[in-house]
This record gives structure tokens, C-alpha cells and sequence, in this order.
């Protein structure tokens, strides 16, 4: 029988992590907070999408670019001084990391939202909702256990 790999004591350990990590009431508490961020985040990219398309006449488009960094700007910024409190590192770092993360999160809800449109015949808008609820806590264990981890 082969010796485990590298990637799989990799997911047992984060597995583990977690599992322990669902019974701290602080998780808990970190995930409403990101859920509160993220809440602010669709607000503003729902503001500057509005004023760039009505006020500005820009192309939805380029207004929904400009709406995502601006959002994407927010969630970072609060998720990194408050959800997180990750003062401690390195802002730069911190970002990248954030950007990939939420890309990812971002990719698989629009798996998940194509695959209740295309799929179940879900309308868009609820199979939106669903998608992003569905996409929320990769998003939440992606930033809180690499993005903002606290050196070990």
C-alpha cells in the first residue's frame, strides 16, 4: 500500500481543522461578520454599477468591472481589519491571496448557478441566490485558513 501523499495529509489535516474549527462559537461569529461584509460588498457594487451606467453612461459592462473592484476593495478592506483583524501581516500579500480566493468562490457559484439554470430550470435570480449561498462558505474557509491565516 503507498504512503499517503503530501496533498492528501494536506486535506486530512485541513479536514480536521475544519471540523474542530465548527465548534469555536468565534467561527461563528467571524462567519455572520463576513456574511455583514459581503452584504455591504453587493451594496456598493449594486451603487456604482448604478451611478456608472445612469449618471456616467458607461457600458454595463465596463460598469460591472468597475462595480467588482470597487466591491471586491470593500470586502477586502473590511474583512481584513474587521471580520479577520489580520493587521499583522502583509496588506499586499493579504490581497493577492484575497483576489484568488474570491475568484475561486466566484467560479464555482457560477458552476453551481449554471447548473440550476441549465440543469434543475431554476429562474436566474433565485438560482443566483442559491449559488452565492452555496459558494459562501468556500469563500469564508478560503480567506479565514490561507488569505488572512494567522502565522503558526
Amino acid at each position: 500500500m503507498q504512503d499517503p501523499t503530501a496533498l492528501d495529509n494536506w486535506i486530512v489535516a485541513n479536514a480536521t481543522r475544519v471540523r474542530l474549527g465548527l465548534r469555536r462559537p468565534h467561527n461563528w461569529l467571524q462567519l455572520a461578520k463576513f456574511c455583514t461584509v459581503g452584504a455591504s460588498g453587493y451594496v456598493v457594487n449594486l451603487s456604482v454599477f448604478a451611478v456608472c451606467v445612469h449618471a456616467l453612461g458607461l457600458h454595463y459592462l465596463e460598469a460591472a468591472t468597475l462595480a467588482f473592484a470597487c466591491a471586491l476593495t470593500n470586502n477586502f478592506l473590511w474583512n481584513r481589519r474587521w471580520t479577520f483583524r489580520a493587521h499583522d501581516g502583509r496588506p499586499a500579500f493579504q490581497a493577492a491571496r484575497f483576489v484568488l480566493v474570491s475568484v475561486i468562490a466566484f467560479l464555482f457559484a457560477a458552476s453551481v448557478l449554471e447548473f440550476l439554470v441549465a440543469v434543475v430550470g431554476l429562474p436566474e435570480l433565485p438560482a443566483q441566490a442559491v449559488a452565492i449561498v452555496v459558494a459562501t462558505p468556500l469563500n469564508f474557509l478560503g480567506n479565514k485558513m490561507w488569505s488572512f491565516a494567522r502565522a503558526r
